[in-house]
């Protein structure tokens, strides 16, 4: 039998969260995320499988844990921006990871039909696209 998990699985996944919205997927080496987890590469790979395991894993907490429930409640754009690194995963993941990855692409899809659909397009547009300047003007 081997030995108990010695980490909280969600704890990780939420930890990996931050890192993939800061660094986006393909800015993290498995040392990074190995470094910023605080887990062994062996259990990383035992619990997950691989980077983009984790990555999914991630994803998909992140979209459950995080985005849907910003997007209850029907919020305007302005009270969305005021939340904007928020949305930084969902625009990292569509940006990098969806147009290669056919199970991300449709996560995000997914995503951004739900984000229209609370906003309107163009307004969902507009947030998106200043949410990206914001983090190319300020680097946060």
């Amino acid at each position: 039998m081997g030995r108990p998990r010695s980490f909280d699985e969600e704890a990780v996944t939420r930890a990996a969260v931050a890192l993939f919205a800061g660094r986006a997927y393909d800015g993290l080496s498995v040392d990074d995320l190995v470094t910023g987890l605080g887990v062994h590469r062996n259990s990383l790979y035992k619990t997950f499988g691989s980077k983009r395991g984790l990555y999914l894993t991630a994803l998909q907490w992140y979209l459950r844990n995080e985005l849907a429930p910003l997007l209850d409640g029907a919020p305007t754009t302005g009270a969305l921006l005021r939340e904007g690194a928020k949305l930084d995963l969902l625009l990292l993941a569509a940006a990098e990871q969806a147009p290669l990855d056919a199970e991300v692409g449709a996560l995000v899809a997914a995503a951004l039909a739900r984000v229209d659909a609370v906003l309107g397009p163009d307004a969902a547009n507009q947030l998106l696209g200043l949410r990206l300047r914001a983090r190319i003007n300020t680097g946060e």
